[in-house]
């Protein structure tokens, strides 16, 4: 390869280094052609997956920070290049690999991180994103349904009581004025005349009185003038 056509090919891995979210490294040796293109078919459009050589990948993994295969890149290699969901990635492979043997799976990175085969393993076994989001979203609703459920309780418990009082109130209308057999209390204007009774009782008598007092006066005076 000539070296603008392998500086090329250097910057394009190093892009696909560092626009990738996580990056396996596989060899492929005993694949066919026809398997090679069923597993890139399989891995979705979000994960590309390519031969390499692997001394222009030592190359670009330097240039784009990336450490983990230093040790990985011997024999036939092919890297898949995840732009979606590492996990869905990580299955496929694992899946492919499990009916083709020939596949192995050497490595990885994710976000940076170096990851063995054993853990590929686990992130393959994960929950996918997809997966995720709909118990989220599940979860969600059904805190909302409680939510829904608290709020109206109260509300309908308000709304009996409520009617309830407005029944009890058309049978015994002293329920709206301190509950049923208390006393009505006597209206201002009531009390205002029971106390002004006595003082015109008092004002009607006082002239008989006076009266009364006055002839009594009168009549001692002449039972003195005739002794």
């Amino acid at each position: 390869m000539a070296r603008p056509d392998k500086a090329a090919a250097v910057a394009e891995l190093t892009e696909e280094f560092r626009s990738s979210n996580a990056a396996v490294l596989t060899e492929y040796r005993g694949l066919t052609v026809a398997q090679l293109k069923e597993l890139r078919r399989s891995l979705g459009a979000d994960t590309s997956y390519s031969v390499v050589k692997n001394t222009l990948t030592r190359i670009a993994a330097k240039d784009a920070g990336v450490a983990a295969f230093d040790e990985l890149l011997v024999g036939p290699s092919a890297i898949a290049f995840v732009k979606g969901d590492p996990v869905e990635a990580a299955k496929g492979l694992r899946d492919f690999a499990k009916a083709h043997p020939h596949l192995v799976i050497k490595g990885g990175v994710l976000d940076g991180k170096s990851l063995s085969p054993a853990e590929l393993t686990k992130l393959a076994d994960l929950e996918s994103r997809e997966v995720l989001l709909a118990k989220m979203a599940g979860a969600l609703q059904a805190s909302l349904t409680n939510a829904v459920s608290l709020f109206a309780a109260p509300l309908a418990q308000t709304a009996r009581v409520i009617e309830a009082l407005r029944q009890k109130a058309e049978q015994d209308p002293t329920v709206l004025r301190g509950g049923a057999g208390t006393p009505v209390a006597a209206e201002p204007e009531v009390e205002a005349e029971e106390q002004s009774a006595p003082e015109a009782a008092a004002e009607e008598a006082t002239p008989e009185v006076a009266a009364e007092e006055s002839t009594t006066t009168e009549a001692a005076a002449e039972e003195t003038t005739e002794g």
